[in-house]
Parts: C-alpha cells; structure tokens; sequence
C-alpha cells in the first residue's frame, strides 16, 4: 500500500491530539507537548544547529506514523558520537553537515522513533519512510540516523542502516517493596555505605523533599532553573540548551510527568533535580546545586530517584547517559542502539568495518560493568539467571 510521507519543519503541522493518540508513544518525551515546547521555546531551530525536519505518514489525509527528525548541522546534544566520522568527510573534501536524525533533542533517552496507529502495517510504513529519507540524498544530506530507537530490530531489517551499540546504566525494579528491600539486595558493606551516607546529609541539617505534579510550584522551578543554568555555566561556560521558557511551557503543558528533588539546608533551598516520569518508567534528566555538600548529588539524582520508583512500582529508572559510578549505586549495564546510513558507499563501508571493531569492545565493557555490581550473591544468581533478556535487545 503507499502511503503519503511528508517532512514538516514545524511541529505545528501536526494536530497534537492525533500525534499523542500514535500508540507507540513510550515516553513523555515523545509527546507533542514536549516536542512543540522545544521548538516554541526556540531550543530547536535555526539558531541552535537542531532545523526541524519531523516526517508524517498519512493515509486519505490521516496521520497513521510519524517519527521526530532534524536536519543537524553538528553533532551537539546528540549522545551518539560521530566526530571522527565528520572529520574525515573533512579530510576527504566532503561535507558530513547537514545530516538528519530521528531523536529527541538533548534527551538520550531510548524509545520509540517510528510512533504508529493501532493496526497498521509496521514494515509497510517503514518501507515508505525508507524512500523518502533516501530522497534526502538528492537535497546534499550526508546520511541519516536514528537514535536510542527502543527497539532498532524493525529499523535494522532495513540493510541500508548500521547499527551501534552503546551502554548506559539503568536501575530496575525487581519487585521491591520498600528502599530497605532494595538496599537488603545490596552487599553488607554497600548498604551500610549507603545508610551512612543518608545519615551524614541528614546530620548536616539536609532536608530532601519530592515534589509531583500539582505539588510543584513556580517558585520550585524557578529555583531549579537556577541549579540547571549555574551547573552548565561552571562546566561548559553556557546557560544550558534548555531555556527558562521551555521549563515554564512544560511546567503547565505537562507537570503530571515531572517530580522535582529540592534539598534545603536551614529551610533554604540548596540544590535541585528534575525528573520526567510516565507508567512504567522514571527518568533522571537534570541536576543542580548552590552549595556543594558531598554526595548529595547522589542522594538527590539515585537514591530519591530509586525511592521514588519503588514507591510507584515503576518498572525502570534510567537517570541519564554515561557515569560509571552509577554502577556501584544498583544500576545496571544495558544496552542501547543507534542506526546509521551513510549515503556516501565507500565511507558506509568504513564505518560498518569501524562499528565491528567498535562492538566487541562495547560487549566486553558491558560484562566487565556486570561484575562489579554491588548485589549480594542471591541477587547476583537472579540477575544471572535473567540475562539476556529483552530489555539488552538484539545480540
């Protein structure tokens, strides 16, 4: 059946209702009220190097698939590394810039890229996406890439795509009834790490409150938006990709899927993390602080963070990319994806000679992280016996 596939350079093309009723939608990042608040907040855009570029798959004028896409003129925000591969388009005369990806602006957050309606054809939609991204060759488009897809297994049957593996680490939620539960799965000298820790933040005179939907006030975010700007200007020396006008467009588009960490210290606010929640899933996004006290970074960003989900029985918590010593915490190594497809043939060949080497490497990481998680042996041999599971996708 052919389908009509359009780009948009505005999100406002699409009917939000009709975007958020795609049932594949998995996270709050792939609403339209998160998407449209990038771009009216000009987060995304001409000045930021992320040009709009979203396709829509229709059907007698109905949006039956969609997935989020930009034109990229570098490779900022992304998560998914390929400096080396535009440095040698360089060395070599060629332009890698301007590429498209499918992905979700500054969020390296694994879901869903092609969102569908109930019942319809998966590989036939994507057959018609294929040949309108193919289509982008014509217009001086270097390549296309899809990024922290949830499951790439549909995208990959597609040969004109590479795909790569990553690690991040991400805390599960095997059933716990309690945070005590979770530390009781913990070896003795890293649970009794952990409640000293809670105990010094709290000798200190630290006090830590979340704060959910409609419990969060103006004056939480604003406060946070202060944490989130000061800890981009001391390691970066900008205020941060996100404006105080997104935070503001989203604390009244969708604040039911945000939780807010506040720590105070004398009954003043001292630091801040900013949490995006749906019905199965936590995710830690942002963090930030005035005043440095030791190891609350991980009191407010893991352990509340863990607290939280076990409170709601929310299967996962993925507290963002990178950062090894999330492992010593309880978060495990998993994998995540990404798909590439260099229209250029003899640079596709290259990579995909790069991304073989590159995957043994990614695999012996992810099981030397696997060893040295802090779970007692019990929790260990139950751990063993789930490996391989789905959640570590294709092999």
């Amino acid at each position: 059946m052919a389908f009509d596939v359009k780009f948009h350079s505005q999100f406002s093309a699409f009917d939000a209702a009709q975007w958020n009723a795609l049932s594949s939608i998995d996270s709050p990042f792939l609403r339209a009220e998160f998407l449209s608040a990038l771009e009216e907040s000009e987060c995304v855009g001409k000045k930021t190097g992320w040009l709009p570029h979203h396709v829509g798959v229709y059907e007698d004028s109905r949006l039956i698939a969609a997935m989020p896409g930009y034109i990229k003129l570098d490779s900022y925000g992304e998560y998914v590394f390929d400096h080396a591969w535009a440095n040698a388009y360089f060395q070599h005369g060629l332009n890698y810039y301007p590429k498209w990806i499918s992905a979700i602006p500054f969020t390296p957050v694994p879901g869903n890229r092609l969102l569908i309606q109930t019942g319809v054809d998966s590989a036939e939609v994507f057959e018609s996406i294929n040949l309108a991204l193919q289509s982008l060759a014509t217009k001086n488009i270097s390549s296309t890439h899809v990024l922290f897809p949830h499951s790439p297994d549909l995208l990959a049957t597609c040969s004109n795509f590479l795909l790569r593996k990553s690690v991040q680490f991400h805390w599960h939620n095997y059933h716990y009834q309690s945070f005590a539960d979770f530390l009781g799965a913990l070896t003795s000298r890293k649970r009794k790490s952990i409640r000293k820790t809670r105990r010094q933040l709290h000798a200190q005179g630290i006090s830590i409150s979340r704060y959910r939907g409609e419990e969060i006030t103006q004056s939480h975010m604003a406060f946070f938006y202060q944490c989130y700007r000061q800890t981009y200007l001391k390691r970066s020396g900008h205020d941060g990709y996100l404006t105080r006008s997104f935070f503001n467009q989203i604390y009244h588009s969708m604040r039911e899927h945000i939780l807010i960490v506040e720590a105070t210290l004398a009954g003043n606010p001292i630091a801040s993390s900013l949490f995006f929640f749906d019905s199965s899933g936590l995710y830690g996004r942002y963090w930030g602080c005035v005043k440095h006290i030791e190891e609350l970074h991980f009191e407010c960003c893991y352990f509340q963070g863990i607290e939280f989900a076990i409170e709601q029985k929310l299967a996962t918590f993925n507290p963002g990319t990178q950062g090894e010593h999330k492992i010593l915490r309880g978060f495990e190594p998993t994998f995540c994806y990404s798909l590439h497809w260099l229209f250029h043939p003899e640079f596709s060949r290259a990579v995909s000679q790069f991304l073989i080497r590159e995957k043994g490497t990614v695999e012996t990481y992810f099981e030397q992280a696997k060893m040295v998680l802090p779970y007692n042996e019990s929790m260990k041999d139950h751990l063993i016996c789930n490996t391989g599971n789905s959640r570590n996708g294709p092999k």
